[in-house]
């Protein structure tokens, strides 16, 4: 696996050339250059390397090669820690990432770790603009961002269309265990991505307003877009998980409901066959004088009346909606 993806030297946003991580410390050297490197899943000792090379903390070092950290923007001296988490829609499952970055007013290193789409796209992009991409580092910290971002609103729409027909089968059938698992699985996954993007607010937020040695004030307008972009993300799974957690109370009323009409059913069928139970259970009595035993048409009278007495019963329990 190839660790080093791109190590490019740029100077005053114009690509100059490819350059060797043991060469960078000379190359930081030059006036109005500055360096982006980007890296998949290092080793520790290609870290440890890339340390002495740009000068960085040895905690974020350590956060680097460890990964799993939460969203979040630390400053170390004279250069800024930000990890960001990427999601990708797989099997309709998010896979999540992170991108680890350094920089500073020379440089930026981007680090990604786990499922991660490659980033060749947006420093193409960012070459593109050599007006913008010499404004330095900030510009191709906000390219990163706003590519991460962006692949946040279709898994966003999916989700939002996997909701969709989950509401649909509630209302179309019975109470499913299917349903609710995915309902729970939804929920689930809704959380995740929250969690991933809502702390992009604050660190956009402390873009915006601080460390202007970096994030020129030219630039502070893409991460105010950013801003943007990320709040309705976060609104729209605030208001699906709304919608969720109703439709997780509408399934549960529509079984008690269900489980109300099947007890119904049952009452109102111990009603009809109560009947013929008291009234047979009064021959199977001892005693001397039994009714109706010497009259040839009782029999017949009883079980007419019996039926009669069912039908009637079944007639008002129909009516009434028990039935």
């Amino acid at each position: 696996m190839q660790m080093i993806v791109n190590c490019v030297a740029y100077k005053n946003g114009v690509r100059i050339r490819s350059i060797a991580v043991e060469d960078i410390s000379e190359v930081l050297k030059q006036d109005s250059t500055f360096v982006w490197l980007g890296l998949h899943e290092p080793s520790e000792a290609l870290l440890l390397k890339i340390q002495e090379e740009f000068n960085l903390h040895e905690l974020a070092i350590e956060d680097a090669h460890h990964a799993h950290q939460r969203p979040k923007l630390e400053e170390y001296g004279d250069s800024l820690f930000v990890v960001l988490q990427t999601g990708q829609l797989l099997d309709n499952a998010i896979h999540f990432g992170e991108t680890l970055i350094f920089v500073g007013r020379r440089f930026l290193v981007s680090v990604r770790h786990g499922p991660s789409l490659s980033y060749a796209k947006v420093r193409n992009r960012c070459e593109l603009a050599a007006d913008r991409l010499a404004q330095g580092p900030g510009f191709a910290l906000y390219a990163i961002m706003d590519f991460v971002v962006d692949n946040y609103r279709p898994i966003v729409d999916s989700l939002q269309a996997r909701l969709e027909t989950i509401e649909a089968t509630i209302f179309k059938q019975r109470f499913s265990q299917d349903c609710l698992q995915d309902l729970y699985d939804l929920r689930r996954q809704l959380v995740l991505l929250q969690s991933a993007a809502e702390p992009l607010l604050e660190i956009c937020n402390s873009l915006i307003r601080f460390h202007t040695d970096i994030i020129p004030k030219e630039a502070r307008a893409y991460f105010r877009d950013i801003h943007d972009h990320v709040r309705g993300v976060t609104q729209a799974t605030s208001n699906m998980r709304e919608m969720l957690t109703t439709a997780m109370q509408v399934n549960l009323s529509l079984v008690t409901v269900a489980q109300n009409e099947v007890v119904k059913k049952l009452a109102g069928w111990g009603a009809i066959l109560a009947i013929p139970t008291m009234v047979f259970s009064l021959y199977g009595m001892n005693f001397k004088h039994m009714p109706e035993l010497d009259a040839k048409l009782g029999y017949p009278i009883v079980i007419l009346v019996v039926i009669l007495g069912c039908l009637w019963v079944y007639r008002r329990l129909k009516r009434a909606g028990w039935l």
